[in-house]
């Protein structure tokens, strides 16, 4: 059964918490460790599992590059930081680390009653997306993209999406999208922070 109410006269509404219900059983699947490609196996150290990770062309080149997600188990048990690697590939094949974040990346504790709010790493365009989902009482998701920027050499913020609801009222539905440069400016993907990004960075 969906944990969500769902009003038989708004199908709109009724798209929206399909969607959400779909993100929270993904959450709940991409929480298990990821099998480790053999192309990775050298950028996880000891103490660390992968718990997510795309293969696709994240900065334009022609050439298919790793996004990674590292949960420590040496740090809080319980909570388990987590970091978001880019790995490109580079002329001889190799594959090099460039650029992490350690914060992007909400811990498995970080979700209230829902539990682990981790739901996708999507591959985008020259870029991907990371989402979450979450709550108790009042439901909530998340997704922050970012896009290879060539002039600049990194990957930047380019949307943030924020919705949220009551259960006790579910056709109340807030939404929030940010992007550039109006609500924020250039925020390099190792510098994001999503507790703290509107109104920060250069314009």
């Amino acid at each position: 059964m969906s944990p969500f109410h769902r009003p038989a006269g708004n199908p709109r509404l009724r798209l929206i918490l399909s969607s959400m219900a779909a993100a929270l059983i993904s959450a709940s699947a991409c929480a298990e460790p990821a099998r480790v490609p053999r192309a990775l196996a050298a950028f996880i150290p000891a103490g660390s599992t992968l718990l997510d990770y795309i293969e696709a062309d994240l900065n334009g080149d022609g050439t298919k590059d790793y996004a990674f997600i590292l949960e420590s188990r040496a740090s809080n048990p319980e909570a388990g930081e987590r970091s978001l690697t880019i790995a490109v590939r580079e002329a001889d094949g190799a594959l090099r680390a460039v650029k992490t974040n350690r914060k992007l990346v909400l811990c498995a504790q970080c979700g209230g009653v829902m539990g682990d709010p981790f739901n996708e790493l999507r591959a985008e365009k020259n870029g991907f997306s990371v989402s979450h989902y979450g709550g108790s009482g009042w439901r909530w998701s998340n997704a922050f993209t970012f896009r290879y920027s060539g002039r600049d050499r990194s990957w930047q913020l380019t949307r943030a999406e924020k919705t949220s609801f009551h259960v006790a009222k579910p056709d109340e539905i807030e939404t929030e999208v940010h992007r550039p440069p109006k609500d924020f400016g250039k925020i390099d993907l190792a510098d994001f922070d999503p507790k703290h990004y509107l109104g920060v960075g250069p314009k």
